[in-house]
C-alpha cells in the first residue's frame, strides 16, 4: 500500500488527464505531471487515495524522445500550457487518444478518432487574454492562477507566450499606472480594492480593445490611463470598463462603460466581417477556427433547403457561414450584446437569412420545437460543461437529421453522444483541430446522424432482479466526489450522491432522503450533477 512521502521507481504507462503521466505500482494508479508514456523516473507520492494516488518526479531515469524543454519560465507553476514539456506531435497525440478513450469509457462509444489538425506556428496564437490582478509584496501584479487554487502566478518577463504580443504590452501599461497612481487590485477575501481582471482582443491587423473588470464604475486618473494605453499599444482600438460588483468568480458580468475609443472590435474570419464586443465569445485562434468551420459546414451536408439552428451562437460565426448554404438559420445565444454583434453582424455582410434570438438554448430550442419547427440540422457550440438535457430532449422530438457538436470539453460531448446515441443517433464523422497549442484542451466537431432503422423495443428492467447491493463497497463518497471533480469541474455533496445511488438501486440510509427538521424539502441533485455523478458510478464499476 503506497503511503505519502514514499518514492518508488515507476514506469508511465498512459496519459491521464490534462496530460498527466499514469503509472501502476502495486495495482494502484498513480497520477504524475510532467511524466510522458515510457518514461521511467523516481516519483515520490505526494497524496493517497483509495484506488489511485498522485506523485510528483523525484528523478527522471529514462527520457522519451518525445521530451522538452518547456520555454516559459514559469511553465511549472503556471499549469496553463501543459504540454510545454513534449514535442508538438506527442501534444497532438496525447489530445486524440483521449477523445477517444473518453468517446469509449464515458459515452460507450468505439470511435476511431483520426489525427489531430495541427498548427504550423502554434505560439502567439490567443487573440484574447484575461487576466487576474492581484498584490504581491505591495506590488500589483497579473498573471493565470495555479492549478486548483486561487495563488497567483505572476506573467514572466516578455508576457505568455501562447498570447498575442499587444496583450502583453497593455498588461504592462497597466501595471506602471497602478504603480504610479497607487490604483489597487481588488482583495476578493476582504472585498476592498478596484481592478479585478484586465482583459485584451487583437484582431488580425493589431486592432486591440482593452478592458478593464473593476469593483467600482469609477476610475481614478482615467486620462492617464488612456494615455498609457495608447503609447503602448499604437494599435489601441478602445479602452473600456466593466463594472462587476459581484463576490464570486463570474468575470464578465457587469454594466459595460466605454472609456475612450470604440467597444466593438472587427475581426474577419472565413472572408466574413464580424463585429464583436468584449462581452460576447468569439473564437480566440482565427487561424485554427477557419479550419474547425469549414470542418463544420462540411458535415452539415447543407444543399440550400434546410432550416438550421445554431445554438449557443455567439456574434454569429457560424450562423452567417451557414446562411450562405441553407435556407433559414436561427441563432440563439444568452448573451444580449452577443445577440446585437450577431444582428450587425449579418446586415453588415448583407446576409438576410438568418435571424437570431436571445435566451438559453434550453429554453428556446423546445419552444421553437412546440411551435413546430422542425430544423434539418441543429449545430451545438456550447460551453465546457456541455447541453443541458432539454437541447438532446427537444433535437430528439424534433427527429432532426443531423447534429453538428463543436466541443471544447470531452467529458461533455462523450456524455452528449452517448444520450444522442441511445436515443437514435449514430457518429459519422469526428475531427478534432488544436485550437489550444500546448494546453491540454482540444477543439472537436462530430457529426451525429439520425438512424433510420426498424422500429424496436422497449424493454422494462425491474432493478431489484439484479444484485447490485455490493456496489456500494467499490468507492467512497469522497472518491465518488473527488473523481466527479477532477472529470467535470463539478462539486456534489453526499446528499446528491446518494439521490443517484437510490436511482440505481444501490440501498442507502433513508436519512438522506429526509429533511433534517420538519417542513423543510429536500434539494433534488441537478441533472447535469446526476450525470456526472453517474459517470462516476460507472468509471467505479458500481453501475452498468
Amino acid at each position: 500500500m503506497l503511503t505519502k512521502n514514499q518514492t518508488a521507481e515507476m514506469i508511465c504507462e498512459s496519459f491521464g488527464s490534462d496530460a498527466a503521466g499514469v503509472c501502476r505500482f502495486e495495482g494502484m494508479a498513480v497520477f504524475v505531471p510532467m511524466l510522458l508514456p515510457g518514461e521511467r523516473a523516481l516519483v515520490r507520492i505526494v497524496k493517497v487515495q483509495k484506488r489511485y494516488a498522485f506523485g510528483r518526479i523525484e528523478q527522471l531515469i529514462d527520457a522519451s524522445p518525445d521530451r522538452r524543454e518547456p520555454v516559459c519560465p514559469v511553465y511549472r507553476r503556471c499549469g496553463g500550457c501543459s504540454c510545454q514539456h513534449m514535442s508538438y506531435e506527442a501534444s497532438l497525440e496525447f489530445k486524440r487518444s483521449q477523445v477517444q478513450e473518453l468517446l469509449r469509457r464515458v459515452g460507450g462509444l468505439p470511435v476511431d478518432v483520426p489525427e489531430v489538425l495541427g498548427m504550423d506556428a502554434p505560439l502567439h496564437y490567443r487573440n484574447k487574454g484575461t487576466y487576474p490582478v492581484s498584490l504581491r509584496e505591495g506590488q500589483p501584479v497579473c498573471g493565470f492562477f495555479a492549478p486548483r487554487s486561487h495563488d497567483l502566478v505572476p506573467l514572466p518577463e516578455g508576457g505568455c507566450l501562447i498570447q498575442r504580443k499587444e496583450s502583453s504590452a497593455a498588461v504592462a501599461a497597466l501595471l506602471s499606472w497602478m504603480k504610479a497612481f497607487r490604483v489597487l487590485p481588488y482583495d476578493e477575501r476582504g472585498h476592498r480594492g478596484l481592478i479585478r481582471h484586465i482583459m485584451t482582443r487583437t484582431s488580425g491587423d493589431g486592432k486591440t480593445v482593452v478592458t478593464l473588470v473593476c469593483a467600482s464604475p469609477a476610475l481614478p486618473h482615467a486620462q492617464e490611463l488612456i494615455e498609457a494605453m495608447r503609447s503602448a499599444l499604437p494599435g489601441l482600438h478602445g479602452l473600456c470598463l466593466i463594472h462587476n460588483p459581484r463576490t464570486d468568480n463570474v468575470i464578465l458580468d457587469g454594466k459595460l462603460h466605454v472609456l475612450w475609443g470604440e467597444a466593438a472590435l472587427d475581426m474577419t474570419l472565413c472572408a466574413l466581417h464580424f463585429s464583436v464586443s468584449p462581452q460576447a465569445f468569439f473564437q480566440v485562434n482565427p487561424v485554427q477556427t477557419e479550419k474547425l468551420y469549414s470542418l463544420a459546414l462540411d458535415f452539415a451536408g447543407l444543399t440550400g433547403r434546410e432550416t438550421v439552428c445554431d445554438c449557443y451562437c455567439g456574434a454569429g460565426t457560424i450562423s452567417l457561414l451557414l446562411a450562405g448554404h441553407a435556407q433559414r438559420v436561427i441563432g440563439i445565444e444568452i448573451v444580449p450584446q452577443a445577440i446585437d454583434n450577431a444582428k450587425a453582424n449579418a446586415k453588415a455582410n448583407g446576409i438576410t437569412g438568418a435571424e437570431f434570438l436571445c435566451g438559453k438554448t434550453e429554453e428556446l430550442l423546445p419552444r421553437l420545437v412546440a411551435d413546430g419547427i422542425r430544423p434539418d440540422v441543429v449545430m451545438l457550440d456550447p460551453p465546457r460543461k456541455g447541453c443541458e438535457p432539454a437541447v438532446l430532449d427537444a433535437i430528439c422530438e424534433a427527429g432532426v437529421s443531423r447534429v453538428v457538436y463543436i466541443s471544447c470539453g470531452a467529458p461533455a460531448l462523450a456524455r452528449d453522444a452517448a444520450i444522442l446515441s441511445a436515443r437514435g443517433y449514430n457518429i459519422e464523422r469526428i475531427q478534432c483541430v488544436d485550437m489550444f497549442c500546448l494546453t491540454g484542451d482540444v477543439e472537436t466537431v462530430c457529426l451525429l446522424s439520425k438512424i433510420r432503422s426498424a422500429p424496436h423495443i422497449d424493454i422494462d428492467l425491474d432493478m431489484t432482479e439484479l444484485d447490485v447491493t455490493a456496489a456500494e463497497t467499490k468507492a467512497t463518497y469522497e472518491e465518488i466526489k473527488a473523481y466527479v471533480l477532477e472529470h467535470t469541474g463539478l462539486k456534489v455533496s453526499c446528499l446528491y450522491i446518494a439521490q443517484v445511488k437510490a436511482k440505481h438501486g444501490i440501498i442507502e440510509r433513508d436519512c438522506y432522503n429526509k429533511a433534517k427538521t420538519e417542513g423543510n424539502r429536500v434539494p433534488k441533485c441537478p441533472p447535469e450533477k446526476e450525470r456526472a455523478i453517474e459517470e462516476a458510478l460507472r468509471h467505479f464499476q458500481m453501475i452498468p
